[in-house]
């Protein structure tokens, strides 16, 4: 059977409207590029009960979205954070403490943050203070240089990588057991990687944004075999 990849959201709870009280919201072609790999994507929303969700789960992606609060890290938010709903929060903290260690994770963007974060690390608020231009989110088509013999390196068998990013904060301090294994040629972190679990694997790049391009390619369709696996080891 096809694995199961549930997929997080963002959220926006919204107790005074009396119609919706509130929405998710996902791109499309995160669904599309994990159906075209072999996947079977599910959406995990804010309300779920994960004793019941967790056990269905073959791989879990952790898409982009708005801005982490920085008390997560011990900050004060920069002036140009654009804060995420606190339930986006505490649903992802809640799933990934309880999955098991050989679950696969893939990060993307804010999903990249979310990992070092989780992991105990921090994030550089706003990029272009730092940096000095605004290319990281722009949408520009950049060049990611890459640890080869790294997971990300053996997935997409390459030491370089073409992606868009779109972002404005990234990977500061690296978190317990994090290593940077993607890099912009001005120095940001552009993948990560936990030495304390099986295959989760994080990028800051958007490559459901170029899913023509082999290596987005090859990044899917490992997510979804290691995804396999672990179905094949859980059905036993």
């Amino acid at each position: 059977m096809k694995p199961i990849i549930g997929i997080t959201t963002e959220s926006q709870f919204d107790a005074d409207n009396a119609r919706s009280r509130g929405k998710i919201t996902l791109n499309w072609n995160y669904f599309e590029a994990v159906s075209e790999h072999g996947g079977v994507p599910i959406i995990i929303p804010p309300t779920a009960d994960l004793n019941v969700v967790v056990p269905l789960l073959d791989g879990w992606l952790i898409p982009g979205g708005l801005d982490l609060d920085a008390k997560h890290f011990h900050e004060v938010n920069h002036p140009a954070v654009e804060l995420q709903d606190p339930s986006r929060w505490e649903l992802e903290s809640a799933i990934y403490n309880k999955i098991p260690s050989d679950l696969p994770v893939l990060g993307i963007c804010y999903g990249c943050q979310f990992v070092n974060v989780i992991q105990g690390g921090s994030l550089n608020q706003h990029l272009p203070d730092e940096l000095g231009h605004e290319d990281h989110g722009a949408g520009k088509l950049q060049t990611y240089h890459v640890v080869r013999d790294s997971i990300l390196g053996r997935a997409i068998e390459t030491d370089t990588v073409s992606g868009k990013s779109y972002h404005h904060q990234g990977v500061k301090r690296l978190g317990r057991g994090v290593s940077a294994t993607a890099r912009h040629q001005d120095g940001t972190i552009e993948a990560i990687e936990v030495s304390e679990r099986d295959w989760t694997v994080a990028v800051q790049w958007h490559p459901e944004r170029t899913a023509e391009d082999s290596a987005s390619k090859h990044l899917f369709q490992e997510f979804i075999r290691k995804s396999s696996e672990f179905r094949s080891r859980k059905e036993g």
